[in-house]
């Protein structure tokens, strides 16, 4: 057994021209975790996961997936994460130009070279998992209401039984109930891969939902940890702001006043 964690993510360093996103963040994700961070919009949550996914090139630091060190991002470390990962886009990201079952195929279709029938067959299996009946395979995207493509985004991300998921702001867009629909879809079939996840959310119902725990990134750093049970009792004040959406507290929003006289 590997006394590794899953994910391990040492001094990250991220930046943007002048912008300085990740700012030596460290990291660690068990295997089997559920792992959500929270954040403002700008802290870095997306360039942590696209860094994670070798989406993007980390200016330094060190991730590691069960050992092996991918900052690098050679060829071998992307075909590696490719593998080993599914994704929950925020949009669905769906193809316009396919069936339901064949954005839910795709990987197995055009990575894994399975026949059409096979993959096909997998498609309609994930997408009764997400509880979509056979014949939504058949439809197109722009067919579907919002909360049924994210459910199709979500069969997508479970088609090749990834062993780590992420999931990006999984309930943008729905209605309370649509979204608690869709976290009770993440929790259960996380656990029925016994997969690795990562979560990036505003959403506190939604992060206290499908989190074993709960971390919190600001200024490119982890500042708080926690199970979801302990995260109203922080001691953290930036935490404690975020958590009850004050605009009152530590974090100062930018705000820009452009004021314009007539002479």
């Amino acid at each position: 057994m590997s006394t590794h964690p899953k994910i391990s993510i040492r001094d990250l360093h991220k930046t943007f021209g002048d912008n300085e996103v990740l700012r030596g963040l460290d990291l660690d994700v068990e295997e089997g975790q559920s792992l959500v961070v929270i954040g403002g919009s700008g802290t870095g949550k997306s360039v942590l996961i696209k860094c994670v996914l070798t989406l993007l090139k980390p200016d330094r630091g060190r991730i590691a997936v069960d050992g092996a060190n991918i900052a690098r991002q050679t060829d071998r470390d992307r075909r590696m994460m490719a593998e080993k990962s599914g994704m929950l886009f925020q949009s669905a990201a769906l193809f316009d130009s396919m069936k339901v079952w064949e954005n839910v195929a795709f990987r197995l279709i055009y990575a894994d070279k399975k026949t059409r029938q096979q993959a096909r067959e997998k498609a309609i299996d994930c997408l009764a998992q997400v509880g979509l009946a056979p014949e939504i395979g058949e439809l197109t995207p722009a067919e579907l209401s919002g909360g049924m493509q994210k459910r199709v985004g979500l069969a997508r991300a479970i088609a090749a039984d990834p062993e780590i998921l992420f999931f990006d702001e999984p309930t943008t867009g729905l209605d309370p109930i649509m979204a608690d629909v869709i976290n009770n879809l993440i929790v259960e079939r996380v656990k029925a891969l016994g997969a690795t996840a990562i979560s990036i959310t505003h959403d506190m119902a939604s992060a206290r939902k499908i989190a074993d725990e709960i971390a919190m990134l600001y200024q490119g750093r982890i500042i708080w940890r926690g199970r979801p049970d302990e995260i109203e009792n922080s001691g953290n004040p930036m935490v404690d702001q975020f958590v009850h959406g004050r605009a009152e507290g530590p974090i100062q929003m930018q705000v820009r006043r452009d004021f314009r006289t007539k002479s």
